[in-house]
C-alpha cells in the first residue's frame, strides 16, 4: 500500500487490502458480508492452479524416461505457475516499470523463474501454490477486521422518508434539508440528527454510543442519525444535515483512522528502503562469488542456495502483520464505541503516564441536582421547594429544571404552567421574581434578596453538605430557607480513575472553569490531587502547556479528556486528547479519539487496548525478524531447500497474521 512516507508493501494481499478498503463504502450496507470478490476470484485461479499442478505432478511420477512426456510434464507446471502467480509477476513488472523494483513481488518473481532456469519446476510451482495460500489465509483474517470498520461505515443509511406537502418522499439523506420532517418506522435507522415531533417509542443507539439499553424518545427529545427505532413511529424534525451528522463524523472518524502512522509502521517503512536492495545484493553474491573465489563450486548449487535466500527473505510478515495489528485494534476499539483517529494517537494513548480532567460534563454529570433543602425555623422543606419551583416556573435554567426534578422525586404538586405568573422577571446570574396575585416569590442569591428588601438571618455553621449553587427562596416579604444543588460526579467515574491507577497512571490533574468549591468536591470524592479552577480557556491551555514543560525529558505522555467548546484548545495540545462522545462538535473534532457514550469506564479500556495492540505488534516484529535470521542463515549455508523456504515464509506471516487478529478482542 502507498503512503505519504513510501511505498510499505506491494503483495497481493496487501493489495487486495487497498481494495476492499476504498470499496468499504459501497459494501457498508452488509457489514457482516465475509466474502470479497477479490478474494474469491484469487480462491478459484489457486484451485484451478492447485488441480493442472497436481496433474504434473502424477505424470512425472510415472515416468518411465521417455523423452516425449517431458514437455507435458514442464507444460503443465508453466501452465500451474501462471494460474497461481500471473498478478504476481505483473505486480513485479509493473512495479520494475515505475521504479520500484525492490519488494517482495520481485522477490518471489525472480526465485521462481531462477527455479525454473535451473531445472526445478516443480519447487518453482510449489513455492507459488503456497506463497497464494498463505496469502488468501491472511486476506480473511484480515476481512475480520474490516468487517468491524464496515459496520461502522454502515450506520449512515442510504435513504429518508421526508414528509413533503403532507406525503412521504423517498431520498437520499443529502437531499433533506434542516427542519423538514422525517418519518421513521419501527426497525429503521434514523436517517438524520433530529428531534422528535410526533409519536413515541424507543431507539437503540448502542452502535453510536455503546449504551446498552434503548433510549425512550418523546416529543422534543433529540435523536441521532445511524440509532434503530425499535418501537413506535416517529416523525423527527431535521436539526443538522447530512455532512455535520453524529454519524456522519462517526464514519468520516473511522474512514480516516489509519492515515496517521505510528511509530512501529514508520519503522517498517523504513527498513522495507534498505531491506529488500540488501537481501538482493546478498543473493547475487551467495550466487557468484563462491564460484568464483574457491575451486570446485558449483554454480548452479550457490545459484540454488541464493533462491532459496530470496524466497526466505520476503518481508511479508512485517509489512502486513504491522499494520494489520494496529488496523485490528482500531476496529476491536471502535466496536466498544471507542474511536481513535489513527494508529499514531493509539501509540500515544499506550505511553500516556499523566491524565488531566476537564469537570463539567467529563467527571461530572454537567446538570444540577439538589443536594439539601434547609428551611428556616419555623418552615417546612416542603414550604421552600414549593415556592423555588413557583418562582422558576416557565424558565429553561439548569437550576429551574432541577429544582423542577426535585418536586417530581417528592411528589409535590407540578409548577404553574408557563406563562401562568401575572409577573416575572429574572435576572441574569442573580435570580428570579414571580408574582401571582397577591402572592410574591423571589429565588436567588442572598445579594439579590437583599436588594429586594429581605431579611435575612445570620446563618449557623451547616453541615458539611457539598459546595456547590446556594439558591435562598423568598414568599411574601419573608425569607423561607436556602436550596443547595450542585453537580454530581458521573457514576462510573471513580472505577474509571481505579482502573487507570491500576494500568500505572499515578498523576491526576483537573483543569476546570468551575469555582474552587466545587472543583476540588469533584477532585476530593475522586483522588485527585492537583485541582486548578476558575480557569478561561486560554487560562486551561496554558496550565497544559506547564504541564508538558515540566516534563523534563521523562517517559510518558499526557492524555486530556473533555467535551467542551473550551477544551477543544487543549485537546489539540495534549499528547493525546479524548473528548466525550456527547460533548460539543469542536471538541470531538480535535480530539484524538473520542468515547461515543458518555461511559467514563471507557477511557480505561482505552488506554488498555492501546496498550495491548502496541504489545502485539512489538511481538509481530521481534518474531519476524528473529524467524527470517535464523532461516536466512540457514538458506545460505545450504540447509534449507526451497519448499522448508516457503513453509518458513508463510508461516511467519500467517502466524503474524493471525497474532494481530488478536488486537480485535
Amino acid at each position: 500500500m502507498e503512503s505519504d512516507s513510501g511505498r510499505e508493501c506491494s503483495c497481493a494481499t496487501c493489495s487486495r487490502a487497498a481494495e476492499a478498503e476504498s470499496g468499504a463504502r459501497s459494501r457498508a450496507g452488509d457489514p457482516g458480508r465475509a466474502v470479497d470478490p477479490a478474494l474469491t476470484r484469487e480462491g478459484l485461479f489457486l484451485g484451478a492452479a492447485a488441480l493442472v499442478a497436481g496433474a504434473g505432478f502424477l505424470l512425472e511420477s510415472g515416468l518411465t524416461g521417455g523423452p516425449d512426456a517431458k514437455p507435458l510434464v514442464l507444460a503443465l507446471f508453466v501452465a500451474a505457475y501462471l494460474l497461481a502467480g500471473w498478478n504476481v509477476i505483473a505486480g513485479a513488472v509493473r512495479n520494475l516499470l515505475a521504479g520500484r523494483p525492490f519488494d517482495e513481488l520481485f522477490l518471489m518473481t525472480v526465485s521462481t523463474i531462477g527455479a525454473f532456469l535451473i531445472g526445478h519446476p516443480e519447487e518453482a510451482v510449489g513455492v507459488m501454490v503456497f506463497y497464494k495460500i498463505g496469502e488468501l489465509l491472511q486476506e480473511s483474517a484480515a476481512l475480520r477486521s474490516r468487517r468491524s470498520i464496515r459496520a461502522v461505515l454502515a450506520l449512515r443509511p442510504d435513504s429518508a422518508r421526508v414528509l413533503r406537502d403532507g406525503r412521504p418522499v423517498v431520498v437520499r439523506p443529502e437531499e433533506v434539508r434542516v427542519g423538514e420532517p422525517v418519518r421513521v418506522r419501527p426497525g429503521e435507522r434514523v436517517p438524520l440528527d433530529g428531534v422528535v415531533e410526533h409519536g413515541e417509542g424507543w431507539v437503540d443507539s448502542s452502535a453510536l454510543t455503546g449504551e446498552s439499553v434503548p433510549r425512550r424518545a418523546l416529543p422534543g427529545v433529540e435523536i441521532l442519525a445511524g440509532s434503530i427505532a425499535r418501537e413506535g413511529e416517529l416523525t423527527v424534525r431535521v436539526i443538522r444535515p447530512a455532512s455535520e451528522s453524529y454519524a456522519a463524523r462517526i464514519a468520516d472518524l473511522v474512514e480516516n483512522a489509519s492515515h496517521a502512522k505510528a511509530r512501529p509502521e514508520r519503522f517498517i517503512t523504513r527498513f522495507a528502503r534498505w531491506y529488500t536492495p540488501a537481501v538482493v545484493a546478498a543473493a547475487a553474491g551467495l550466487a557468484f562469488l563462491p564460484p568464483l573465489l574457491v575451486p570446485g563450486q558449483s554454480l548452479s548449487d550457490w545459484v540454488y542456495r541464493a533462491l532459496v535466500m530470496l524466497v526466505i527473505s520476503c518481508p511479508c510478515a512485517l509489512v502486513l502483520s504491522v499494520p494489520l495489528g494496529y488496523f485490528a485494534g482500531l476496529g476491536g476499539a471502535a466496536r466498544r464505541g471507542i474511536l481513535v483517529k489513527g494508529s499514531q494517537a493509539f501509540e500515544a494513548l499506550a505511553e500516556a503516564r499523566t491524565v488531566v480532567f476537564d469537570k463539567t460534563g467529563t467527571l461530572t454529570r454537567g446538570e444540577f441536582e439538589v443536594r439539601a433543602v434547609i428551611p428556616r425555623d419555623g418552615r417546612s422543606e416542603r414550604e421552600v421547594l414549593e415556592g423555588a419551583v413557583r418562582a422558576e416556573s416557565g424558565s429553561n435554567h439548569p437550576i429551574a429544571a432541577a429544582l423542577r426534578r426535585e418536586a417530581g422525586r417528592r411528589g409535590l404538586p407540578p409548577a404553574p404552567e408557563a406563562g401562568a405568573p401575572v409577573y416575572r422577571r429574572e435576572t441574569a446570574g442573580r435570580g428570579v421574581s414571580a408574582r401571582d396575585g397577591e402572592s410574591h416569590v423571589l429565588a436567588g442569591s442572598a445579594a439579590f434578596l437583599a436588594e429586594e428588601g429581605i431579611a435575612l438571618p445570620e446563618a449557623p455553621p451547616e453541615p458539611e453538605l457539598g459546595a456547590g449553587t446556594e439558591v435562598l427562596v423568598a414568599a411574601d416579604g419573608s425569607y423561607l430557607g436556602r436550596i443547595l444543588l450542585g453537580d454530581s460526579v458521573k457514576p462510573d467515574a471513580r472505577e474509571a480513575l481505579d482502573r487507570l491507577r491500576s494500568q500505572g497512571i499515578r498523576r491526576f490533574v483537573l483543569l476546570t472553569g468551575d469555582a474552587r468549591g466545587p472543583a476540588h468536591e469533584a477532585a476530593s470524592e475522586l483522588g485527585i490531587g492537583e485541582v486548578h479552577f476558575g480557569l478561561l480557556p486560554h487560562e486551561k491551555l496554558e496550565r497544559m502547556e506547564t504541564l508538558l514543560a515540566k516534563r523534563n525529558g521523562e517517559p510518558g505522555g499526557i492524555l486530556f479528556v473533555g467535551d467542551g467548546i473550551n477544551d477543544a484548545p487543549v485537546l489539540a495540545r495534549a499528547d493525546v486528547g479524548v473528548a466525550v462522545g456527547t460533548g460539543a462538535d469542536a471538541a470531538l473534532e480535535t480530539a484524538d479519539a473520542v468515547l461515543m457514550s458518555d461511559r467514563l469506564s471507557a477511557l480505561p479500556e482505552a488506554v488498555f487496548r492501546a496498550r495491548k495492540t502496541r504489545g502485539i505488534v512489538r511481538q509481530n516484529i521481534v518474531f519476524a525478524l528473529g524467524f527470517k535470521l535464523v532461516f536466512l542463515a540457514l538458506g545460505a549455508a545450504g540447509f534449507a531447500d526451497m519448499w522448508l523456504a516457503v513453509v518458513a515464509d508463510v508461516g511467519v506471516a500467517l502466524t503474524a497474521v493471525l497474532n494481530s487478529v488478536r488486537a480485535l478482542k
